[in-house]
Parts: structure tokens; sequence; C-alpha cells
């Protein structure tokens, strides 16, 4: 499993002109899955998400965590972060899953989000050509990948 996380002002994702998914202050996370990511990956990850310490204490030191600042998290799927650019100019996204298998991986990582949070998670549409809208906080962002944690 694989993470954009961005701590964001606002983000939203828009489909078809709707807005489906929108927050205020919070965490903005893209997350990817491989066909072999299961539920050890989705509690880590979801647990490291909402633990990271990015927001500011009084002192205007990133030593809070999303619960801590009250902030929210919008999660969208998104397969491309798993692209390869090895060969040639044409990114290959075979390393991503397919549909049938990211697709209940996504939503359960997103109850798992929800839970650690207290709150829910708003979302894009999974599948869906989205546009997604962000005002980013700092900025700060960070990639994170449950087979290769840094």
């Amino acid at each position: 499993m694989r993470v954009v996380v961005q701590r964001v002002r606002e983000a939203s994702v828009t489909v078809n002109r709707e807005i489906c998914g929108k927050i205020e202050s919070g965490l903005l996370v893209l997350a990817g899955f491989e066909a072999d990511d299961g539920a050890a990956d989705i509690d880590w990850m979801a647990g490291k998400i909402v633990r990271l310490r990015l927001f500011a204490d009084e002192n205007g030191v990133m030593n809070r965590s999303v619960v801590e600042a009250g902030g929210q998290i919008l999660a969208v799927s998104q397969f491309t972060l798993y692209a390869s650019v090895k060969k040639g100019n044409r990114p290959s996204w075979s390393r991503a899953a397919r549909g049938d298998v990211s697709q209940p991986l996504f939503e359960q990582f997103v109850a798992r989000l929800s839970a650690e949070l207290g709150k829910p998670v708003p979302t894009g549409v999974f599948g869906a050509d989205m546009e997604v809208s962000l005002v980013n906080d700092g900025p700060v962002t960070l990639t994170i990948d449950s087979k290769a944690p840094e």
C-alpha cells in the first residue's frame, strides 16, 4: 500500500461537477494498492497516518496529530501511485491492484481511518474521473509505503 499525505487547509474532490467529499483543515490522503496488500497493510497505514505529528502545537512545532488538532481526513483512491516509468515514457500500471481487488481494500482502509480518527472520512468516487482541489498547508507532503516504511 502506498499513500501520499498532504496537510491541507481545505480539500475537496469533485465528480461530474458535484463535490462528493470535502474537508476543512486536516489531511488529504491519496491511496494506492497492490494485489498482495491486506489487513496488516491497512491497519498499519491507517494508524500511522492518524498518529503522524504534522500539526503545530502551541510553540509552532509540528507535534500534534490530526486527532489532537481536531482535523479531518479526505481519502481518494489513486492507482497511479504504482506507476513504473522504468521503460520508455509511458507509465506502466502493472503493479497496481485491479479495481475488483483495490476497491474493497480502499473501502476497508477508509473504514479503518474513520475508526482511528473517530469521525467519518469523506472520499471521492472509486474508479471515477475525479478533480481534487486543495490548499496545501506548509506545504507538508509525505509519501509512505507499507512495504518499505522509512
